[in-house]
């Protein structure tokens, strides 16, 4: 009966978190367009061609991301990224920062 019971409870814990990370990529969904990110990033074929994040997530860990969006010029000097004009840096709440990398590590190839 233990093991029944840790089970169900187990499920209930684990679609309580998947539904918090839905929440959390959607969130960064809107904060993505909120901060009109698409002026100079596409994802599939909306945005500017130039900046595509698809596969984003294949290629870079979640640090990285979150780097990029709230030290972009330290990332620039980092990885000597080519791309001008510059991507600019962001202060954005904590929250929304966090909201952003889960939405952006859902860009796998």
């Amino acid at each position: 009966m233990f093991r029944v019971i840790a089970g169900l409870m187990l499920c209930v814990g684990l679609a309580a978190t998947a539904a918090a990370q839905d929440a959390k990529v959607a969130r960064g969904e809107k904060v993505f367009a909120d901060q009109k990110c698409a002026l100079c990033h596409s994802i599939g074929d909306k945005g500017n061609k130039k900046g595509p994040l698809d596969g984003v997530a294949s290629k870079l860990k979640p640090e990285e991301i979150r780097e990029w969006i709230v030290d972009a010029k330290g990332m620039i000097a980092k990885t000597k990224a080519p791309r001008k004009p510059e991507m600019k840096a962001y202060t954005l709440p904590k929250d929304d920062v966090d909201a952003l990398v889960a939405y952006l590590m859902t860009l796998k190839k």
